[in-house]
Order: C-alpha cells, then structure tokens, then sequence
C-alpha cells in the first residue's frame, strides 16, 4: 500500500524528492519540505517568498500571550492563552532576470527538483527556468538549519546564466510579515462552521514590537530586534550575506521597522555563476533588551564565518551520520516504506535535538497547529524514540518539565488539590486549555510525564538526575493523586478517582477512566518505590528530598496503599474493561453509516452529541493495554482490542500507531500493517487534511514504537527489556537499535530468529520470549523464534462497508462476530 504519487514523489530511500510543483497542496508541501533543529524550523516556503500558503519561521517557546475570553466565567479557568509567534521570515531571495521575477506558479521551468536529505540534513533545489525572452537560467539554492550550532541558519543561492547576458537582481530580506493574512492576527470567532480547535490562535493586535534596525552594505550584514507587546518576549535576527561571481555588481541596502534588505544588482554574463551565502542567526529571551540578543546573533555569525560554509554543512552530515548510526530502522525490500519510515524518524530529531530549556511542541517547529503548545504527546510517543536512542535529548525534554514544576504546583492549588498538577497545553508552565473538560480534565498528564521519566531512568540509570530532581516530580505528582481520589469504604476500600478525563476526548469528565487509573497506579507506586530506594541508597541524599519536599514517611504509605486498592473497571459480563465507570451503558455510534465528510466528529457535531455515545477519537483503553501490558492477560487484550477498535474514528493521530502496536501483539497481524502504513504517511499523504498546520510529531515518534514495540515487540516494564517479535508476513527483516544502560543493540527480526550485536557498550540483557539472553561485544546471538509469536487464533475478516479509524473500508471487528 502506497499513498504517495510516486510521479510526483520518486522512491529515494534518504530523500523526499519531489519532481514537479503543485499549488494545490502548496501547504502541505510547505510542511513536508521544512527544516529546523528543534530551536529554529523554516518552513518549505519557496525562496521567492510568494505563493505561499503560511509563511513560517518559529523560534521554540518563542510566544505571545493574551487573556482567555469565556463566556461564562468560573473559579479556576485557565486564564493567559499563549501562542507561537510567526517570527521574522528570513527565507526571502527574490530573483530578477532582465526585471521579470522568478514567479514558480507562472514560470516555465524546463527542469524541477525539490528534496529534503535525511543524510546531508538540509532542503536543496534545482531548477532551469526559461525566461519569457527565452532565456535559459540555472537556480540551485540549499537551506539548513544547524544541528550542531543551535542559532544558526544557511542559506546558499546559486545563479548561473546559460546562453546569454542579462542583467540580473537578487533581493535577499530579512521580512517581519505584519500585513494582511501574514500578520499574526487573532480574530475572535464563534464556536461555529469552519472553526478548528487544532489551529492556533491569531491576535487582533500587533505582536512584534520593533526594537533595533540597522543594515551595512560594505559587511552585508542586517539585523532586526523586537519585543512582544503581551508576554514581553525579545527576538533578534541577523543575516549575514555573501556574493561571489566574476560579474560586476553593485550592493544596495534598506532597512526599516519590519524590513531588512540587501539588493544586489548584477550585469551577468553566460557560464559566469553567480553565488549567495546568507548565514542567519535567531535568539530570543524571557527578557533580555534585543539590542542584547542582536549581539549575540552578531558573534553566532562571526564564528559561523570563521569557520566557513564547508565546514557548517561537514558538521551537518557529521552530526547525522551519528543519528542515524543510533536511530535507523531499516525495513529491507520496502524502499516506500523505508523512505517514509526515514523521513518520519528525521522529523524527530528536528522537532527535538536543540530544544534545550524548551519543551518538544506537538508542531515541533514546522507550524503554528496547536498554537505551539507542549502537550503529553511529547511523554507518551516521542520520549520513548529519544530514550531509547538518544538518551541526552530525552533528559533535557525531561527536565524542562521539571522546570515547570512550582507552575504545576500552583495550577494544583488552583484546582483545590496537593502536590502539583502539570497543565494540559502550554509554552511557559501556565494552563492555556480553554476547555476544560477535553483539557484539565486529562490529570492523566501527570502520570505521563512520571511514566516517562520513569522509562528513561530505567534504561539510562540516571541516578544523579533522579535524585536531585525527578524524584521531586514523581512525589508531587504521586500526591496529587492521592488527594484526587478517595476510598470507598463500602466497596472493601477501594481507590476510585472521579471527574476527569482520558486519552479519548469524545468521552470527557468521566469516573474512573481505566487509563488513567492504571497510570495513576503506576506513577504512585513509582514514587513510593524511589523513595524507598533513596533511603537505602543514600541517607544524605534521602535527608535533604526530605527536608526539600517536606516529605512524610506516612504519605509513602499512602500512596502504597492507593495503587493496591485502585478501582480497575471490568464488566464480567461482556468480559471488556469499561473505557470508565458508566461508558458501556451509553449508546453506540454508527460509524458505518457516518459519512466521511462529517470526519472528524469533533468538526461536525456539537461535544455534548459526541459525549452522549460509544465512540472514541482515539485509543484509550488500548493505549493503557500498551502501556501498562504487564498488568493485562492475552486474552483481556485480546477482547479490550476487539471491542474499542471498531469505534474508534481515529480523528486523532495518536491513535493508529497504538491500535497497531496493539494488533500486533494479539495476533491480527496483516491489520496491525495496514494501521501502521496509515499512521506512516499522516503527514506525507496528508491524510487528515491538515498537515498544511505543521508536522503530527507525536505521530512521527508513534511510528517507531509502532515498529519497535509493534512488530519489534520491544518492551520495558520496571527495567526488564524483553522482545516477542510480530514481523509482518510481507516484510524480510526489520532492524532497529536500542541503547539500554549505555550499550547500543542491533535487532535484526527475520523469520523464524532474530538476532542480537552489540553495536557499542559492554553487552546488555534481554528476555526473548522467556528465554534471558546476554549479548556481548563481537558475539552476536541468534535465537530461534516459534512462528509470529503466540498467536490468539481467528483475526477478524473484513466486513464490507465498515470504516475504520483511519477512514478506509477494509476491516472491522465486531463485537459478537
């Protein structure tokens, strides 16, 4: 299955290449061919800087805030929204042959080629352009954002004229877009048609404050600094530029408040290249005057240009050689497969490799969906791909929360609860959900982010980070869920947590919802268990988490006592666990005969419709099978899956990287690869029709673990790594890597074995289908593997017309069939 025009998009196994224009799409393109680092992400944008469907440059945390407006106001409602600021565009090279501009829409181009390169690490294109004289021109420009040198950007644009003379102009600009659709505008609009909570808010008033200009032709070099009218946020951009040709030019230069330009006018001759370098520098601060930051911009470049170009793009490939020497899966015999799968994983790295002190936003920093808020995506789908092979970026997204931890207390308090309570959506620590009940109500949040940690502490054993501080993030969190619940004396004591909200946000405000209850167990008995060790561990350390957190031992025992008497909910009867208290009793939707043109429901019915019903937008007791599947027998996942799966719309896609996994493991293996494929081109094939807003990270991050956890059968419960691969029956092999307490292990799945090397450390130990396996440096194992895994016999047959989450008619599993 291929969702790809491949007419238009060539299979390269390292390249998204894309070999003719089409405006149609223009904003999803924009998304596919961005680049960045994890700080800074240039849009795909062309470098003409027109046609364009969202201009976008964004700084990571980079943001403005504005009061919440509710109609109906309550104590305790979240109150300062904030929002990603679109920052000064320096993308901008406009071409001029003989006054006419390069316009790609109109323009006749004789050749096109447009390609992301997982291995060099930037965005190239090649185009020949006939000029309405007939003249024929040779443009190849690069853009990269700089893995190794967080604030820097490169940008090359080369001009060859091929048979003729021509006067030539190059405007290279440095654009803070503050007019018309570009400015960041936000309009207030009506919960009604056309409304999309996933986009982000735009301002009704100017956001970019101008601060600084300046601009010098002798160094070519611009600068613009500006302050956010709300938040008080400060930005500085300098662009550096650079042109060689053996042509004569002139060099002009303007500047203003939202504009800084370089023109240079060029009498060019044939075969005589003409060639621009502009290095860019982004910084930004909580409060530093720009004049500051312009600065440091100043001295990012000056290195830059020590350095020089050649060596910026060797570090660039440098760099990602070791990523990928880290974090490839290779899929051999599916070179669709694997392009995509590359593209996927490349998207990880930069949405996260230099967002130190900064969160890893749902959009990373490719789009302005979800206002560039920070979300559980990050804990659940993309931390594991980072533990797991990049372990140094998961600690730094971890510790950015625990930044946020005295906000977290204070939201807690807010909402009349102990300890700390993590916001739902936000850049700066503060809650920016609007809507509650699909919002504060998901106190699963908590329980992610320990989870997370939790995982990464077992599989790096970061003492020191867990003693001085994840340890205070697992006993606040562990003490917010003991307030939050209660004991039922008449129900022999059990441990019920009521009021809140799950993965699914079609079923919202409800009384123990399964996922958060298995994940509130977990992340108390967590915390209990750090701190139980600590003492053991070491009494100076324990002593001062003590007196810190003003820790009693008799809360330990609380939390104890709450995960052993947590109220897990099952219905004897239809043999399922209910996704809460009350959610069997309510009608089922039809998704059958639910057209796809009202997908996803949350666009087209009101919530109090959905919330009525059966039906999810994405996994959620499926998900807890997942992730807490040590707690769950076979066959309980077997009839969990079988029941949630066929209504579940998939509206999200968070949901069809689970369901795979999920599949896997109980034996429905040619379903769980087509939920997988789907989930591997969200984005390339734009298949929720978004894309256009940025790129679904935590979408790019379920795809590992839907082939590492899925088809891999990778597993972590409490420190304990075991594999049972699934391979797909139509696959030859799968390989991937996982570092475990240092040691860096290939696993090659093939039929019937599969085989363990290590790649770098002293060895590891794994549990293969029951069986412990210690792998050494240069003694490779290979053990014999019974089939596909225990398989639960009966994977369902199709049933014509039912729709499955990811809106294909091709399966359902139908409860009682």
């Amino acid at each position: 299955m291929d969702f790809l025009d491949r007419s238009r998009y060539p299979v390269d196994e390292w390249a998204l290449v894309e070999s003719h224009i089409n405006n149609d799409d223009l904003g999803a393109t924009e998304t596919l061919f961005s680049v960045g680092n994890g700080y800074i992400g240039l849009r795909g944008n062309v470098e003409e800087g027109r046609d364009s469907h969202s201009h976008g440059t964004f700084v990571n945390g980079f943001h403005e805030t504005w009061p919440i407006q509710h109609a109906e106001e309550a104590f305790g409602f979240a109150r300062v929204g904030q929002t990603i600021v679109n920052a000064p565009d320096a993308k901008v090279i406009r071409l001029y042959v003989d006054d006419e501009p390069l316009l790609l829409p109109i323009a006749d181009l004789v050749e096109y080629d447009r390609r992301v390169d997982f291995r060099a690490g930037f965005m190239a294109r090649d185009i020949l352009w006939r000029t309405p004289s007939g003249k024929r021109v040779r443009i190849r420009s690069r853009r990269m954002v700089s893995f190794t040198q967080r604030h820097l950007a490169v940008l090359t644009f080369e001009v060859t004229l091929l048979d003729d003379t021509a006067p030539v102009a190059i405007s290279s600009q440095v654009l803070n877009r503050q007019d018309g659709e570009d400015e960041y505008h936000v309009r207030s609009k009506s919960m009604g048609e056309g409304v999309d909570p996933r986009k982000a808010s735009s301002m009704r008033h100017r956001v970019l404050i101008p601060q600084s200009n300046s601009g010098d032709a002798a160094d070519g070099r611009v600068a613009l600094g500006y302050q956010c009218a709300e938040s008080g946020m400060t930005i500085g951009v300098v662009a550096d530029h650079d042109l060689e040709t053996a042509n004569r030019f002139t060099t002009h230069v303007q500047t203003g408040d939202d504009l800084a330009k370089i023109t240079y006018r060029i009498a060019a001759e044939a075969g005589q290249p003409i060639t621009l370098t502009k290095l860019v520098s982004y910084h930004t601060s909580r409060g530093v005057p720009s004049r500051e930051l312009l600065d440091r911009c100043r001295r990012t470049l000056d290195r830059a240009r020590v350095e020089g170009l050649d060596q910026q793009f060797a570090d660039q490939r440098a760099w990602l050689d070791d990523f990928w020497t880290r974090s490839d899966v290779e899929v051999p015999g599916q070179p669709e497969v694997q392009q995509a799968l590359r593209w996927n994983l490349f998207q990880i790295a930069q949405a996260s490799a230099r967002a130190e002190g900064t969160g890893i936003a749902a959009k990373g920093v490719t789009g302005s969906g979800y206002g560039g808020h920070y979300f559980w995506d990050t804990e659940v789908y993309v931390l594991p791909f980072l533990t797991y092979t990049t372990p140094r970026a998961a600690r730094n997204a971890l510790r950015f929360r625990y930044t946020l931890l005295d906000c977290a207390r204070k939201r807690a308090k807010q909402l009349a609860q102990h300890g700390a309570l993590f916001p739902w959506r936000t850049i700066n620590g503060e809650e920016a959900s609007a809507y509650y009940a699909a919002g504060t109500a998901q106190y699963h949040i908590d329980a992610d982010i320990s989870y997370a940690l939790s995982q990464y502490l077992a599989a790096t054993g970061d003492i020191d980070f867990l003693t001085r501080e994840a340890i205070d993030v697992l006993v606040e969190t562990a003490r917010m869920w003991v307030d939050l619940g209660f004991w039922r004396s008449e129900e022999d004591g059990t441990f019920h947590i009521h009021g809140v909200t799950g993965p699914d946000e079609y079923t919202t405000v409800v009384n123990d919802n399964l996922f958060t209850n298995v994940m509130a167990r977990f992340n108390l008995r967590r915390a209990a268990e750090a701190v139980r060790d600590l003492a053991i561990r070491d009494g100076v350390e324990y002593d001062q988490v003590v007196r810190r957190l003003d820790l009693d031992e008799r809360e330990v025992a609380d939390w104890e006592r709450a995960a052993n008497d947590m109220a897990i909910p099952y219905d004897e009867h239809m043999g399922v666990h209910p996704q809460d208290q009350h959610f069997l009793e309510r009608e089922v939707w039809d998704l059958a005969n639910t057209p796809l043109d009202k997908r996803p429901l949350l666009l087209h019915y009101h919530p109090l419709v959905i919330y009525r019903f059966q039906v999810l937008k994405q996994a959620d007791v499926v998900l807890a099978l997942f992730l807490q599947g040590n707690h769950f027998t076979p066959e309980e996942k077997r009839a969990d899956f079988d029941y949630y799966d066929p209504i579940t719309t998939g509206d999200s896609t968070l949901s069809a990287v689970v369901q795979s996994i999920i599949a896997a493991e109980v034996g429905y293996h040619g379903l769980a690869l087509r939920y997988f494929l789907s989930a591997l081109f969200v984005d390339l094939a734009d298949r929720h029709h978004n894309t256009a807003d940025g790129v679904h990270v935590a979408s790019t991050g379920g795809v590992w673990s839907a082939l590492v956890n899925g088809f891999g059968g990778f597993r972590d419960y409490n420190g304990v790594f075991t594999l049972d691969p699934r391979l797909p029956e139509e696959w030859d092999s799968l390989i991937f890597r996982v570092t475990l307490l240092g040691t860096r292990v290939r696993v090659s799945v093939r039929p019937g074995e599969v085989e363990l090397c290590v790649e770098e450390g002293k060895g590891a130990t794994i549990v293969v289908r029951d069986q412990e396996v210690t792998v050494l440096p240069g003694d490779p194992v290979v053990v014999p593997l019974d089939g596909q895994g225990p398989r639960l016999e009966g994977e369902p047959e199709p049933v014509p017309g039912r729709r499955r989450g990811d809106g294909t008619i091709i399966a359902a599993i139908v409860p009682g069939t």
